[in-house]
């Protein structure tokens, strides 16, 4: 990939993690900075299968389907800046602190995730990320994570 490539469609994040429906939970990744910082963009929609049971009536992202939508943000973000497309990544959560959620996320909203490195490097497999969650600028979630980056080897 280009070294100035800023963004991801979902074709590229398809190309970089294995997620697919249902559990794919980011549609676009754009501001890629590196791997030092990047922008998420989710749409949520009634059609996701975890809102007929979460809750009926009254239909909310689960927080660990917010969390998680950041981390695979933050894997393609990583797998973006070392040209990990259709080379098989796979990343593991290894720790989630201080998580916080602080607003409900509903369809209809647009949930936007800033992810930020702390800690990782080309060639490392474990990193570190902190991001917050926002829908129309107001915070959903706040959240660092460690995860490892299972770089196939060459």
């Amino acid at each position: 990939m280009a070294d100035d490539l800023k963004s991801a469609d979902i074709g590229l994040i398809q190309r970089i993690i294995p997620h697919r429906y249902p559990f794919l939970l980011v549609d676009k990744v754009v501001d890629i900075d590196g791997y030092q910082s990047a922008r998420g963009i989710k749409n949520v929609t009634m059609n996701e299968p975890h809102f007929q049971g979460h809750f009926p009536g009254k239909p909310i992202m689960p927080g660990v389907t917010i969390v998680e939508a950041m981390a695979q943000t933050s894997a393609v973000m990583v797998g973006v800046a070392l040209d990990m497309a259709d080379k098989n990544l796979l990343v593991y959560f290894m720790g989630i602190d201080k998580c916080k959620f602080r607003r409900m996320v509903v369809p209809g909203d647009v949930l936007e995730m800033q992810l930020t490195t702390t800690r990782g490097k080309s060639g490392g497999k474990v990193w570190k990320f902190a991001g917050t969650a926002t829908v129309d600028g107001d915070v959903a979630c706040e959240v660092e994570f460690t995860a490892m980056m299972d770089l196939p080897k060459e």
